[in-house]
């Protein structure tokens, strides 16, 4: 009987795991399924791009996984239960139970709201592809003319503001940030910022905690009301609910606590990868959420999935974290590099450079998740159970 694999999310970390698991295992052995809510593969990465109206390129899953052997599943996860390893998916047919012998977690996350009144019903996040091409519209709608406000103050909320000022010259456009604006970039990259919000026209206010929202405004804490015809949301990112209602073990904020080989220490046959896992990285830090996270528990995830089941030797990939990337525009950009303790160095790459780098970054890989069989050499190994009966690895 083949060991049943589920991998359940196709972005970064889902779709170069799935694709690479495939490669090293042996068809005989392994089925693997891949089970994601959109039928392409989505640059999480360029989603601000999208929302301020630039087309991205079409990446459907099933042209990914062709030739694969890979089974798609375009369906929502609505429930995972460790206990009886099962998976409950809906799509348009209805709902359906998956059955799993080996699970691979990379839903990643979503946009936070905090609890924040108002959010779910005005505000636009840009986490996710269907509220970005939402926002998107929203801003068709008032073309040349109008007010829109980001609120929140990490790298999503810059790029959006900084990417919809460029974009859609006739906006008004402002961002409210609890703290200060870039505080943790070091004092180089943190003036270019501030140069380019300047150039855009962005008006920033700082120290400014939003506590409603409502259809044409967001009010802060001592009640000034900041006009906005579009309230765009990127206070920070959770981790989908749908982890901690399983009964996996997870932290505060919802991600799944796992252990060096990225195994859930309470379901050992649960592995994770991207943003919904909770490791500690090489700096004694939890590593962020991240496209480069994705990639480094990606790695680790499959590893420990091939040395685990053909019992093979499971090698160690780096958990590091070496600076955050910053778009401001098409243009113009930030490289902030951190030390080990993840403080911002005081040298930064910037201007358009940076944003060359950046760009050159989201293409590779873009296109290395959308290509997850390539560049790889292929092993084809057997599964532990069946190594007795045959030999161990097959040539591709």
């Amino acid at each position: 009987m083949q060991h049943r694999i589920v991998v359940l999310g196709a972005g970064y970390a889902g779709a170069f795991s799935a694709g690479y698991l495939a490669r090293q295992l042996h068809s005989d052995d392994f089925e693997i399924t891949v089970v994601n809510a959109e039928p392409d593969f989505v640059e999480r990465l360029r989603l601000h791009q999208l929302a301020a109206g630039q087309d991205l390129r079409h990446r459907p899953l099933a042209k990914v996984f062709a030739g694969t052997g890979i089974r798609l599943r375009p369906a929502r996860v609505t429930r995972v239960d460790p206990e009886h390893r099962t998976v409950t998916v809906t799509d348009a047919e209805g709902v359906d139970r998956l059955e799993y012998d080996t699970l691979l977690y990379a839903l990643g996350s979503t946009a936070a709201d905090h609890g924040i009144p108002g959010v779910d019903q005005h505000a636009f996040p840009v986490a996710a592809r269907p509220s970005a091409l939402r926002l998107r519209a929203r801003l068709d709608e008032l073309g040349e003319d109008g007010k829109v406000l980001v609120v929140g103050g990490n790298l999503t909320a810059i790029e959006a503001a900084t990417e919809i000022a460029e974009s859609r010259r006739g906006l008004r456009v402002s961002l409210a940030t609890s703290g200060e604006l870039g505080g943790w970039l070091g004092a180089t990259a943190r003036r270019h910022m501030l140069r380019a919000f300047d150039r855009f026209g962005i008006t920033i206010h700082e120290h400014t905690t939003i506590e409603r929202v409502e259809e044409d405004s967001a009010v802060a804490a001592d009640g000034t009301a900041l006009a906005s015809d579009a309230t765009v949301w990127a206070a920070g990112f959770a981790v989908h609910p749908i982890a901690a209602a399983s009964g996996l073990a997870v932290v505060g904020n919802g991600q799944i606590r796992v252990d060096r080989q990225m195994r859930s220490v309470s379901h050992p046959d649960v592995y994770v990868a991207g943003d919904s896992a909770f490791v500690i990285g090489e700096n004694g830090r939890p590593l962020p959420m991240s496209c480069a996270s994705a990639g480094f528990t990606g790695m680790q995830a499959t590893a420990a999935i091939i040395g685990d089941r053909t019992g093979r030797k499971i090698p160690t990939t780096s958990l590091s974290y070496v600076g955050n990337h910053i778009s401001l525009g098409r243009k113009d950009g930030i490289f902030q590099l951190v030390d080990g303790d993840a403080r911002s160095k005081t040298w930064a790459l910037r201007g358009r450079t940076a944003a060359r780098v950046k760009s050159a970054i989201l293409e590779a890989a873009a296109w290395t998740s959308s290509h997850p069989t390539l560049g790889r050499p292929s092993h084809k190994y057997r599964s532990a159970t069946s190594r007795q009966h045959s030999t161990d690895v097959v040539p591709a």
